[in-house]
């Protein structure tokens, strides 16, 4: 077993989740796992689909695996399967059990759940600009990490105090 504390940053999209996931890196020297399905989607020639979302969580845990490798103390993960089965039901209403599965197996240490009291940053990957959907998604992650029995942080404010209450938590987690 992994001496590696696993930091997910989750929630909405456009809740500064990349941006504050890369501030903690650079702030505890460590890596930082980047949101493959970025990635992926930008490299498809048209929409995704069902089958795709599988491709992108087996891709996303080869890519956190390959850098918990170099971590000395700490893991960001810039999301993490549970973001893949919101979107999957929401979109295709099922999930892939193998995607299910992992979320059972995978473990995590920290939650860092995003608000939605940042403004909407247009970005053509992004689906669901509107309030209410924010709303809708945020309180689905908010669930999931009630759920998960796993420590959280309610993420909010300005991006100088969203970095301060990230670090202040991860500080409470590391003297644990």
């Amino acid at each position: 077993m992994s001496s590696i504390k696993k930091i997910v940053i989750i929630g909405p999209e456009s809740t500064g989740k990349s941006t504050l996931t890369q501030a903690l890196a650079k702030e505890f020297d460590e890596p930082w796992v980047e949101e493959y399905a970025r990635r992926y989607i930008e490299n498809l020639p048209g929409k995704y689909n069902y089958k795709d979302l599988l491709k992108i969580a087996k891709s996303q845990l080869a890519l956190e695996d390959q850098k918990e490798k170099s971590a000395k103390q700490l893991l960001f993960c810039d999301t993490d399967l549970h973001v893949i089965k919101v979107w999957s039901e929401y979109k295709f209403k099922k999930t892939d059990p193998w995607i299910l599965e992992q979320i059972k197996k995978r473990t995590y240490d920290l939650y860092l759940l995003t608000d939605i009291d940042i403004p909407w940053q247009e970005d053509p990957l992004r689906e669901h600009p509107a309030p209410a959907m924010r709303e809708y998604f945020y309180d689905k992650y908010h669930r999931i990490v009630l759920d998960s029995q796993v420590s959280f942080a309610r993420i909010s404010g300005s991006p100088e105090e969203r970095l301060y209450k990230a670090m202040k938590a991860i500080k409470r987690l590391l003297v644990t």
